[in-house]
């Protein structure tokens, strides 16, 4: 069983990342760090690609949905480049990621060490008397949480349209593989977003009777559900978030020409 003394928390007791821990702790940390890290060089990379997001009736879901405004940014020894609208769509769902409770604790643990697990020794453990939690700058800017779902929400309607889209060919309805990679797309997607706190104190939250009314009691049913995504939120966090890239590369490999869409039927 792990434990954690007091002289592990104070001052110049114990280097960073020391435990009694004898699991291998640091895994969560490191594969989150390299998942993530991935993921923000590759939306980097596409954003300012500006190029090769479309396909017939696929539209990445980068830039969905689409829009035609451009801007050119000055970057030190990379000249000028043209940011891609995706810049415009990408900041509502980042925003969303990022003040995430499953996230916050991420990447807190593996790009701050703060701390690096549960029981394993911090770099600021001098500081936490100094913790103001989320009531001062910039941990205020968390709040932002409750408000992004509602964007990332209205998100999930664009990706449900580009869904459709990609049965409708000119000979009529039909199925592609793209059609499948978006469609576990907007699964987990929704899995996630539909499965974070906001939602479910949005629909269960402020209710002091579960049973008095049939609308507390269709809200509870709701809220029950909401609950069971919520339990598997870090994984449906992670999974989205790989997949999201995956239907971004395959829409790009097709329009490069490198993959076919093939049609089912």
């Amino acid at each position: 069983m792990a434990t954690y003394t007091a002289q592990s928390r104070e001052p110049g007791r114990a280097p960073v990342g020391m435990s009694n821990r004898i699991d291998r702790w640091w895994i969560g940390p490191l594969w989150f760090g390299l998942v993530f890290g991935g993921f923000i060089v590759r939306t980097t990379y596409r954003v300012f690609q500006n190029d090769y997001y479309e396909s017939g009736n696929l539209l990445s879901p980068f830039y969905s949905p689409k829009i035609g405004i451009h801007w050119t940014v000055h970057l030190p020894l990379l000249g000028d480049k043209v940011v891609s609208p995706a810049i415009y769509i990408l900041i509502f769902p980042l925003v969303f990621r990022l003040t995430c409770y499953y996230f916050r604790k991420s990447y807190y643990r593996s790009y701050f060490l703060d701390p690096p697990g549960c029981a394993v020794t911090e770099p600021r453990a001098e500081q936490r008397m100094k913790y103001t939690g989320e009531r001062a700058f910039p941990l205020l800017l968390q709040n932002l949480h409750r408000y992004s779902f509602y964007a990332a929400a209205l998100l999930i309607v664009f990706l449900l349209w580009d869904l459709i889209q990609t049965f409708r060919f000119e000979n009529g309805f039909g199925m592609s593989v793209g059609s499948l990679v978006f469609l576990v797309d907007i699964v987990l997607l929704s899995a996630y977003t539909f499965g974070c706190h906001s939602w479910r104190h949005l629909i269960g939250g402020k209710v002091n009777c579960y049973s008095c009314s049939h609308l507390a009691q269709t809200r509870h049913g709701l809220w029950r559900k909401a609950s069971f995504l919520n339990q598997r939120h870090a994984f449906f966090a992670m999974a989205s978030l790989i997949w999201v890239a995956v239907a971004d590369l395959y829409v790009e490999l097709v329009a490069r020409g490198v993959i076919t869409n093939v049609r089912i039927f």
